[in-house]
């Protein structure tokens, strides 16, 4: 395996591929989760501060890649969690477990197809009893799969797109929020691709676009019941999506202007701060981890 987290000259991708959903335990090199880069290429730990001490916390796809690195990032600040993951990434889930352990953290493992809605309000109930009750929502989940033009755009991957993307955000928030006090939050992972348009993932960008705007709709009827609703839209980072859904051209081109994809521990720094007081001003807004590319909106 190659060094952790050390891509190629000039910072690129290795080329490899995975079956979908694609497992972390495969990527090479190993994706980032606890540390962050100090500018001249090295990396070094996250410093806690005890910013969610006491908080509990859902974390959907906490499996891996941002999931995986929030749901450790959470342990460091002090909060327990329940993260929730499909069966074939078990394996996956397993590692998160035993990280987050290493770190003084409590977490709870849920096995789901959240396409269900039932499967929903499942999770909810389970991270409520094991929890002692819930503070954050992480909607993190996704699928995508790379269709260069509509007209090859299968119907049913359409379906299968919004019905695991978008569908699953609005339950687990309809299910959580009568659990949630003034000081709690909901985080919604979005993408840059919402803000650019990109034209080979047309439904997983179109269901990235409606978790904007549910986001936006959310806060305006929650943050005056002190819950805020936010989201993220991060650019290339390396998780086990990439080799498992894109092609090798594209892989080849996975980059930012920052000349190299993101860690998932420079996304979850932003799921830290939107979880905690230090965000406590902020409601309905998306902010754009993506590497250097400026979007509007």
């Amino acid at each position: 395996m190659s060094s952790k987290g050390q891509f190629g000259k000039g910072h690129e991708v290795p080329v490899q591929h995975q079956k979908v959903p694609g497992l972390e335990s495969k990527l090479d090199p190993a994706p980032i989760y606890d540390q962050l880069p100090t500018g001249d290429g090295k990396y070094q730990p996250y410093k806690a501060a005890g910013k969610l001490s006491g908080k509990r916390a859902l974390i959907t796809g906490g499996d891996s890649g941002i999931g995986r690195s929030i749901a450790i990032l959470y342990a460091m600040e002090g909060a327990s969690s329940l993260i929730a993951y499909l069966p074939e990434e078990e394996e996956d889930a397993q590692e998160t477990k035993r990280l987050v352990e290493a770190k003084g953290g409590k977490i709870w493992l849920k096995s789901t197809d959240l396409k269900e809605r039932g499967n929903c309000k499942d999770v909810v109930e389970a991270a409520v009893e094991k929890l002692g009750g819930l503070d954050v929502l992480v909607n993190n989940h996704a699928y995508q799969m790379m269709v260069e033009d509509i007209k090859d755009l299968d119907e049913e991957q359409w379906l299968h797109t919004f019905n695991t993307n978008i569908h699953p955000f609005f339950y687990l928030s309809k299910y959580a929020l009568p659990h949630m006090t003034p000081g709690s939050a909901i985080i919604n992972n979005a993408s840059i691709n919402a803000y650019i348009g990109r034209p080979d993932l047309l439904d997983y960008t179109s269901t990235k676009g409606a978790i904007v705007a549910f986001t936006r709709g959310l806060s305006n009827q929650y943050v005056g019941k002190g819950i805020r609703v936010n989201a993220v839209a991060p650019g290339p980072v390396w998780t086990p999506l990439i080799p498992a859904t894109m092609t090798e051209e594209k892989q080849r081109q996975f980059t930012s202007p920052m000349g190299r994809p993101s860690q998932p521990s420079e996304i979850a720094t932003v799921f830290v701060f939107l979880a905690g007081p230090d965000s406590s001003s902020i409601s309905g807004q998306t902010i754009h981890a993506n590497g250097g590319t400026v979007v509007n909106g």
